[in-house]
């Protein structure tokens, strides 16, 4: 005699009807043995029928997986037979919920979804805004208090992500700043050749990666670099719930996670912007050297004497700025992970694009802010 724990079924047709008999108990602890062997069963034509005569213990579990079954042997509904006590009111309440349709949408137009895509799109821009404001705010109250009371600060922590985001990032800065000095000083030959006048290249090379190609490429690099890092590792602790263990310990998440890393990366990113300007004049000190004869202590010369100091002092300003953005940026957007895998990915993309947009835009409105000061 069969254990009538065990869930067991048996499929009988004929040529008038199909029948199903269910046996043992069909619960969420049982149900898993015979999944996938409903599953493979095909569907028959004819009158369908459940025999529940043997069916033991039932939850919405078993009952899901029944129903589910009968749905695949026949598109008409089943006649549930035996005397079991509530099989057949089960059965027909999840039969009821699964059959619901979603509500279609009303048939609109072109135009009227536009404008509603875009309607909701501007309002989750501004519901955006205002919470990126208010981390904003409540990262400053936080680093300035960490500040004036450096005792309180973690400084292995500051140390640790110096050494990560700041001295591993500087090879990678270096090298693609260096390219850069050698495109912008080729684009710069190939324009002032005809002109007679490639000896401007100096200039050109100065102005911008003194200005804003050496403090551009650094920010982009932190953007997509440490940003993702550091967007990742807030957000694998908030799946795995260290950030709650963290506030049940006692510990603030923007004291120990958030605070050290702005603070690393506002100290970091200006070093890194220098080294990445100084490669970049070797990019071009390079060109001028091998394509245009220009020695590169004539280059270097010309250089101090024809490109202010103001224009490096310009380019570091804006350095501090870049990299407080990338790293609060980061630490929001890892906060803000769920519980899913999907959810990393998404707010790691999210993270990434929202620091490059944001550098670009804070670029833009230091140039402009730079131009009505007349530097």
């Amino acid at each position: 005699m069969a254990n009538p724990s065990i869930p067991e079924f048996a499929l009988e047709t004929s040529g008038e009807q199909t029948v199903l008999r269910v046996v043992g108990d069909w619960t969420v602890r049982t149900v898993q043995a015979v999944d996938d062997g409903l599953r493979d069963l095909e569907a028959h034509e004819g009158a369908l029928v459940l025999d529940a005569a043997a069916l033991g213990k039932l939850d919405t579990a078993g009952a899901f997986v029944i129903d589910r079954t009968l749905r695949q042997l026949s598109e008409t509904p089943a006649r549930i037979e035996g005397n079991h006590p509530n099989a057949e009111n089960l059965i027909s309440q999840v039969h009821a919920v699964t059959d619901v349709e979603e509500p279609k949408r009303p048939p609109h137009g072109g135009l009227v979804d536009m404008l509603e895509r875009t309607g909701r799109g501007f309002m989750n821009m501004l519901g955006e805004a205002k919470d990126t404001l208010a981390f904003l705010g409540e990262t400053l109250v936080t680093t300035f208090r960490l500040v004036l009371t450096p005792w309180k600060l973690r400084w292995t922590s500051i140390v640790s992500v110096l050494e990560e985001a700041g001295l591993d990032a500087m090879p990678i800065i270096a090298f693609l700043s260096f390219f850069v000095g050698m495109v912008v000083a080729f684009i710069g030959a190939t324009t002032l050749r005809d002109l007679g006048s490639e000896i401007f290249v100096v200039e050109l090379i100065g102005f911008a990666m003194l200005r804003e190609l050496g403090v551009i490429m650094t920010g982009i690099v932190l953007a997509g670099r440490t940003n993702s890092s550091f967007t990742a590792q807030i957000g694998t602790m908030k799946m795995r719930q260290e950030i709650d263990a963290m506030q049940t310990l006692g510990l603030k998440p923007m004291d120990v996670l958030v605070a050290p890393r702005i603070i690393a990366m506002v100290v970091a990113t200006p070093v890194l912007a220098f080294v990445g300007t100084l490669a970049g004049i070797a990019g071009g000190v390079m060109v001028g050297w091998l394509a245009l004869d220009i020695n590169p202590a004539l280059f270097l010369d010309r250089l101090q004497s024809n490109v202010p100091l103001d224009q490096f002092w310009v380019g570091m300003s804006k350095a501090p700025v870049f990299g407080f953005v990338v790293a609060l940026i980061a630490c929001r957007q890892g906060l803000n992970v769920g519980g899913s895998v999907q959810s990393l990915g998404s707010k790691t993309t999210t993270s990434v694009v929202q620091a490059i947009f944001s550098i670009i835009v804070i670029d833009a409105l230091f140039a402009i802010f730079y131009m009505e000061m007349g530097i």
